[in-house]
């Protein structure tokens, strides 16, 4: 049977769908690019904020068509907007054949096909979280995410992951680790580890840490590098700082979501760790070679214009490498959603706006100091003596890209040696080093 996904929100989201994708391949589907010809159509959702939810209602109109103007049979809606709001959709949207949340995809397959007999089916009930079932990779074939953990126990007031994806449980370290000898056997060069506090990994396991696991994890042949997003300011120190650095296949590039530099704002966030103290990490972190990456939420309620250029500050004094930005989006069911001083719609695009403007400076800035350098460079795509690609500095999905002048001879996935020679907002232009090819 023919099956077309649409995958939506972050990369954790991805990697649940590679991990969908992998069940429903051993059982017999086969997987379509066009939407049109395909008889089951999976869309699975994100929850995370309002436009995201817009999005993924969209997406499940969108698709509901096919069942009119396609082939498809079974409409299956999967993912964090189904676990948080599965009746609603139900009940608002009758195209849906199959709704099942974040750890229902074992059993997808035979809810497809409880639902080709007619029967509406699916499940919100919580499965088991890491099967060990393999992926089917919808990254380039160098590039694989790996999910050590799920679920989360920081209980941030604007977050609504904990109400989706409950609290916070490590995966095995022997599961993480098999996973990756497996993806590097396959040609997975750059492996990336994510969860949603990647850095309390193991603090529910014993002789179980994220030090440990990137202790092991560099050991593994086939690896080029490893890299490390989301991590959470209370659990890193100069401790993992060190570790980190002293990783030989690890990319020098910290990604800390900070959210805010106000200490008034971050507490009714309730966001712990002293913004002084995150202050000196970071400074400490880029000291020791690493690139620094974060994430803001201007708007929350309560936010003045001091607490606003307390924020814009901090920013200009650290010259974060990357930094993104959201303005708040009010969670139903979370502390913020019911704080009062909600600050208004206008003011919060004109603190992004003025936040993004002054990121994009540094950003050029930033990369105008990178000119000149040496830099060891993942091919992601080649057209004819142009090829684009990324250092140890840019993650992929998020960052800016490297472009490429070489000879003809680069390929997609190689690692080469290449000199900046200039420098954009976001993107760096370089050229390659004759004899320079890594392998």
């Amino acid at each position: 049977m023919k099956l077309g996904v649409v995958s939506l929100g972050c990369v954790k989201n991805r990697v649940d769908t590679e991990e969908m994708l992998s069940f429903l391949k051993e059982d017999g589907f086969q997987f379509v690019q066009d939407a049109g010809s395909a008889e089951v159509l999976v869309v699975n959702t994100c929850g995370f904020i309002a436009s995201a939810k817009e999005e993924s209602i969209d997406a499940i109109l969108e698709m509901a068509q096919y069942k009119q103007e396609g082939a498809c049979k079974v409409l299956c809606v999967t993912g964090c907007l189904a676990q948080r709001y599965g009746q609603e959709l139900l009940e608002q949207i009758p195209e849906i054949d199959v709704l099942t949340g974040v750890s229902q995809y074992p059993q997808l397959a035979g809810y497809i096909r409880e639902a080709l007999t007619g029967n509406r089916a699916g499940s919100t009930e919580r499965g088991e979280d890491f099967t060990g079932c393999g992926r089917v990779l919808t990254t380039a074939p160098y590039t694989a995410y790996v999910r050590v953990s799920e679920g989360c126990d920081n209980r941030c007031s604007y977050c609504a992951i904990p109400l989706i994806r409950g609290g916070f449980r490590s995966r095995p370290m022997h599961s993480v680790l098999a996973e990756m000898r497996e993806l590097a056997a396959n040609g997975a060069r750059e492996q990336i580890l994510i969860a949603q506090d990647t850095t309390r990994y193991g603090s529910d396991l014993e002789g179980a840490s994220l030090a440990a696991l990137l202790g092991e994890a560099e050991k593994i042949a086939g690896i080029d590098w490893l890299r490390v997003l989301y991590c959470y300011p209370e659990q890193t120190d100069k401790a993992l700082i060190d570790a980190m650095a002293a990783n030989t296949k690890l990319c020098r590039y910290l990604d800390l979501p900070l959210q805010h530099a106000s200490p008034k704002v971050l507490k009714r966030m309730n966001r712990r760790g002293d913004i002084a103290e995150i202050e000196q990490l970071l400074l400490y972190a880029r000291e020791r070679g690493f690139a620094l990456r974060t994430t803001m939420i201007v708007g929350f309620p309560g936010e003045t214009e001091e607490d606003f250029s307390q924020l814009m500050d901090f920013c200009a004094r650290v010259r974060f490498d990357r930094l993104g930005a959201f303005a708040f989006s009010p969670e139903e069911d979370t502390a913020a959603c019911r704080m009062p001083d909600q600050v208004p719609e206008e003011v919060k695009q004109r603190r992004l706006d003025a936040l993004m403007a002054q990121q994009k400076k540094i950003s050029l800035e930033r990369n105008r100091e990178r000119v000149g350098s040496v830099v060891k460079v993942l091919v992601t795509s080649v057209k004819g003596k142009t090829a684009l690609g990324r250092s140890a500095w840019e993650a992929p999905d998020s960052d800016g890209l490297i472009r490429l002048r070489h000879d003809g001879s680069l390929e997609e996935g190689q690692f080469v040696m290449a000199r900046v020679t200039g420098a954009g907002d976001y993107d760096l232009s370089a050229q390659a080093l004759p004899g320079e090819e890594l392998s």
